[in-house]
């Protein structure tokens, strides 16, 4: 496997809407700077777009972006959904953190992946999420080797 940036809903609104979100934007612009120099895979998870998709002007500008070739969607599998499911039971939270839930089970898909966010609180990066990871991927690694 490789290497991945996965871009959460507020990396991508940031990338997309770059006028609006200044500070954001020029973050999300040098890791994406940063996930090509180093040739990483560049993933949008499919359920990001339900957050950030809402109309004709914001999809244009979303579709824009995704149609850089150096920007993939991640197709939703039933492997990363149950996984999501598995990681919102663990921590106890409900269905709202769902998407998150997913963008981090789209991110354990790789060997080396960062998630680009503007809500590092909401991927929970503490000791608990990082055991409940690490629990969640050897239970998935059956399905990958």
């Amino acid at each position: 496997m490789a290497e991945a940036l996965i871009l959460d809903s507020e990396a991508l609104n940031a990338l997309a809407f770059a006028s609006d979100r200044a500070v954001l934007a020029k973050r999300a612009s040098a890791i994406l700077r940063l996930a090509h120099d180093k040739r990483a895979l560049v993933r949008v998870p499919s359920a990001v777009l339900a957050e950030v998709c809402r109309g004709v002007r914001y999809d244009s500008a979303v579709n824009h972006l995704l149609n850089n070739p150096g920007i993939r969607v991640a197709e939703l599998t039933r492997v990363a959904a149950q996984q999501a499911g598995h990681l919102l039971a663990k921590l106890k939270l409900s269905s709202a953190h769902a998407v998150d839930a997913f963008v981090v089970a789209t991110a354990l898909q790789f060997d080396t992946a960062v998630i680009a966010t503007g809500d590092p609180d909401d991927i929970r990066r503490n000791q608990r999420y990082l055991d409940t990871v690490e629990e969640i991927w050897r239970g998935l690694k059956q399905y990958v080797d």
